[in-house]
């Protein structure tokens, strides 16, 4: 009798049909579509279009504001998840998930909460104004809205690593005479950095493409305040297919190399603790 090989996980066939049936659908085919239009282009006509002087700008706009919005992010990511992780307080699980609001909260309503409490007439915006300082309809605030809608991934990358750390080595170094800030630099940060650099990179990949929670914000002063999607948007509005397909194709090869240094550091980093195992 002839032997049949069966797979060790039943409908092995069927799951992996539908997986890439979905992910052709949602992901594949949107992606392929891109390059389609853009293809309609020569290559004289596409570095034209992503070289106007207002698509300069945008890309200026945007790669600045959440390039900083990241960086603020990984910073208070680590002290928040440290906070939660490590101190216990009065409402601390309420605290605990009110940081995923930005991910449950409609962007186009944070949009419009933000910039009616950044506008001079708000109650943040007012007090800054009084020293001159504009917030709404300036690029400070697009940094502010992107750094609300970017905080949960570096928390929610750092905040595992954190419980999961042995205390057993913060308390040898301490037996031993190192300060809590030698521990920290020495012995916790070591192990949190490669965490930190993942929700970075999450925070940064999902700033690059933030509309709702900024078109409000931001103003959309020609030269000044305007992102890439917004750009996006206009060149579909006048049904400019192929000019707004190439402005976003730019954008996706920015997401995907962010999402590769990603995956990178993930991928060293389970080496690294494979080899130390």
């Amino acid at each position: 009798m002839k032997k049949t090989n069966r797979s060790v996980i039943p409908g092995f066939g069927l799951t992996t049909g539908i997986t890439l049936a979905i992910l052709s659908v949602v992901v594949l085919i949107p992606l392929a579509s891109l390059v389609v239009f853009s293809a309609q282009m020569s290559l004289d006509e596409i570095i034209a279009t992503i070289t106007r002087d207002r698509v300069l700008s945008s890309f200026k706009v945007s790669f600045v504001t959440a390039f900083v919005a990241s960086l603020i992010n990984a910073i208070m990511g680590i002290v928040l998840a440290w906070v939660l992780v490590k101190y216990t307080f009065p409402l601390k699980r309420l605290f605990d998930g009110m940081i995923e609001l930005p991910f449950a909260l409609p962007t186009a309503v944070a949009g419009i909460a933000l910039t009616a409490l950044t506008a001079d007439t708000g109650l943040i915006g007012g007090f800054f104004a009084k020293f001159g300082i504009k917030i709404a309809f300036t690029q400070i605030g697009i940094t502010v809205a992107l750094v609300f809608i970017g905080i949960p991934f570096v928390v929610r990358a750092v905040q595992p690593v954190l419980e999961k750390l042995d205390p057993a080595y913060e308390e040898a170094a301490g037996v031993l005479g190192a300060s809590r800030s030698r521990i920290f630099w020495k012995i916790i940060f070591p192990e949190i950095i490669p965490a930190a650099l993942t929700g970075f990179g999450l925070a940064f990949g999902r700033c690059l493409g933030e509309y709702g929670s900024v078109v409000f914000i931001a103003g959309n002063k020609p030269f000044e305040t305007e992102i890439v999607p917004l750009i996006i948007m206009s060149e579909l509005q006048e049904y400019d297919y192929a000019s707004a397909t190439t402005i976003a194709l730019v954008m996706l090869i920015a997401s995907f190399v962010t999402l590769f240094l990603v995956n990178l550091v993930q991928t060293r980093n389970t080496k690294i603790l494979k080899g130390g195992a």
